[in-house]
């Protein structure tokens, strides 16, 4: 890694590579192989702390074993079908996406494709209303790290079995983010992305009862990011999130998951006593959202 700490990089590589949304079993493999230089790292102890707690989530644990994971394949249909009256309305979301381009919102959209952890996690700071708690507690970063990966293993059940094509693929058109190329072949269907930011918008909610309406708009958004990308089609972020209930209906059964989120609940309810986030740091968020909806109105009201 030249021209990086290599303390630095190894202390953060946790959430850097071990979490980021890399094909499986590169993901699986560079966790591995960041968790061994954990051991000699200089990080301090904390640091060192802090990303072999998230790394041992990520590799050793997660709250569902294959048992308990819902079967994904009984709770979707298969992919639309060419031609087919869902095909179709994907084809007519994807048209009204593609106008977005160069907008606000297609900013955002590019915000909310970095696949890591920690900007996933950030992408909804402002519905949360708190920076601090989202950065800085370990209890809620671990559960929320867990949950990624069942949220993911239970996403790629299907989409290794349909390997759907991705829009931009299909169409030899640009996608939002170089990032993207690396799931060219990764299939479309259901959304593993757009289900991760589902699940985690459920789960804050469940942290913040008061922010749930915004919350839950956020995950609706943070999905939609994926068709305004060109990623994914409607179908898939519809699919992704089926999932995501489901997995997180099922995570709330389980005494580990209840436990780390009253964890995570505690810290929330600490920060809320000292941490509040600047409302000017969400302007760019709140103007692509306004954006976002006076354009799902025009849409509505034309087809009236």
């Amino acid at each position: 890694m030249t021209g990086v700490s290599p303390d630095s990089s190894i202390c953060f590589c946790a959430l850097l590579i071990g979490l980021s949304d890399m094909p499986h079993q590169a993901s699986f493999l560079a966790a591995l192989a960041c968790a061994s230089l954990l051991t000699a790292a200089s990080c301090t102890r904390e640091e060192k702390a802090n990303s072999r707690e998230i790394l041992r989530s990520r590799i050793l644990q997660r709250y569902l074993s294959q048992q308990t994971l819902p079967d994904s394949k009984t709770l979707i249909p298969p992919p639309p079908a060419r031609g087919a009256a869902a095909a179709e309305r994907d084809l007519a979301i994807r048209q009204s996406a593609l106008k977005l381009r160069g907008t606000q919102r297609y900013a955002l959209a590019i915000a909310d494709v970095d696949r890591n952890q920690v900007s996933t996690v950030r992408a909804f700071e402002c519905a949360f209303g708190d920076k601090g708690t989202l950065d800085n507690s370990r209890a809620l970063n671990v559960l929320l790290a867990k949950t990624r990966f069942d949220v993911r293993t239970a996403a790629y059940r299907p989409k290794l079995q349909y390997k759907r094509v991705r829009p931009w693929v299909a169409f030899n058109s640009k996608v939002c983010s170089p990032e993207e190329a690396t799931f060219r072949t990764d299939g479309s269907y259901p959304s593993a992305a757009g289900a991760v930011g589902w699940a985690y918008a459920l789960i804050l909610a469940e942290l913040k009862p008061d922010r749930r309406e915004a919350l839950l708009a956020r995950g609706r958004e943070y999905e939609e990011s994926r068709v305004i990308c060109d990623a994914e089609w409607q179908s898939d972020i519809d699919a992704g999130q089926v999932i995501a209930t489901e997995v997180v209906r099922r995570l709330n059964r389980t005494n580990a998951f209840r436990s780390d989120l009253e964890a995570a609940r505690n810290d929330v309810a600490a920060a809320a006593r000292t941490q509040k986030l600047s409302r000017s740091q969400c302007t760019l968020e709140e103007r692509a959202l306004a954006q976002r909806w006076r354009a799902q109105e025009s849409r509505l009201a034309g087809l009236h």
